[in-house]
């Protein structure tokens, strides 16, 4: 049983347009998402093909103790109103839930992280895919521990390797506590005091983002890291080798993106916005590649902000990066249109 940061959706939510009540042709999100309550004793396990769950962390607590700008706990239903109207570009094997919202009391982020770790595996053993929304990139502390749990519950030694698309590496010292700039130095101690690789991939740092100090204790946690720049202008190959590299050496893949990752022109509502950012296009055509590789076991997007979002850029491209995910999935295991 979760705790009472853990809210069940309200599925007043999901609305949007209509253009048929019957042909699934021309159905859209709205018209296909199922509520699913974690704290039921109804849930039974999915028996079905193909089944992916929504997860909002409406927490921005992390960026708050990060001096950055806080706004984020709006995120997951701003992108909620953005995905509605998508059509169901997959068969009808393919099931969308919403499992509701993970929230912050009285600034209480641990709590909060603990109840999603909770949820997370409890999707996981439900043989469901989580697709999480933040809220803050505290998100990944939850997220990755759900997972890990869930191996762990089943007696495998986890090897997970998390691909972050950010600008910031997010391994900073914590005396005072963690933040939503600490999550993946928790990790990194987490998995040596329980003896275990620390696998992590940071796609799309900016020199100007990140201290001396952070670059240097990458290198000493053994992290691997492209730079934005070298992403634009070194190619395919360039990436895709690190990739293959990376993901030789892990059993399953967490792909994470803070928003922040992308140039400001694509993504304003953010806590820390990036002039010279990641594009789009490269983002979406290296999260395909991933997907490929058939180890991913779930996916998040964090610090959409509706408070700076223009015309809710953000929350849109979030809708389509998640879109993206879900209709790689479903063509990989031939259960697209």
């Amino acid at each position: 049983m979760l705790t009472d940061c853990y809210e069940p959706i309200d599925m007043e939510i999901w609305k949007g347009r209509t253009d048929d009540d019957e042909n699934y042709d021309a159905f859209r999100w709205h018209q296909w998402m199922r509520p699913l309550n974690l704290n039921s004793h109804e849930t039974k396990v999915f028996d079905g093909k193909l089944g992916f769950v929504l997860l909002g962390f409406c927490c921005d607590e992390g960026i708050r103790r990060n001096q950055g700008r806080i706004g984020a706990k709006n995120g997951p239903n701003a992108i909620r109103k953005e995905l509605a109207n998508l059509p169901c570009s997959f068969s009808r094997q393919t099931i969308l839930f919403d499992a509701g919202n993970v929230t912050c009391l009285d600034g209480d982020l641990e709590t909060s992280q603990a109840v999603l770790a909770s949820a997370v595996t409890q999707i996981r053993k439900l043989g469901l895919f989580p697709l999480v929304m933040g809220g803050g990139h505290e998100t990944a502390l939850g997220h990755y521990r759900g997972h890990r749990a869930f191996m762990e519950n089943h007696k495998q030694k986890p090897n997970i390797g998390i691909v972050n698309f950010d600008a910031h590496f997010d391994l900073r010292p914590l005396p005072a506590g963690g933040s939503s700039g600490t999550m993946f130095r928790q990790i990194a101690d987490e998995c040596s005091d329980l003896g275990l690789n620390f696998r992590y991939l940071c796609m799309g740092i900016q020199k100007y983002s990140n201290t001396e100090e952070l670059f240097k204790t990458a290198r000493e946690l053994g992290a691997v890291y492209l730079l934005s720049k070298d992403i634009a202008t070194r190619g395919k190959s360039y990436v895709t080798d690190n990739l293959d590299k990376f993901m030789k050496e892990t059993n399953d893949i967490y792909i994470t993106i803070c928003a922040d990752v992308f140039s400001s022109a694509f993504a304003p509502g953010v806590s820390a916005s990036q002039p010279l950012g990641m594009n789009p296009e490269d983002v979406l055509k290296y999260i395909k590649y991933i997907i490929c590789s058939e180890k991913v076991i779930g996916f998040d997007i964090a610090e959409v902000s509706p408070r700076f979002d223009h015309d809710s850029t953000t929350a849109n491209l979030a809708k389509v990066l998640l879109f993206t995910v879900v209709r790689t999935i479903c063509k990989m295991k031939g259960l697209d249109k």
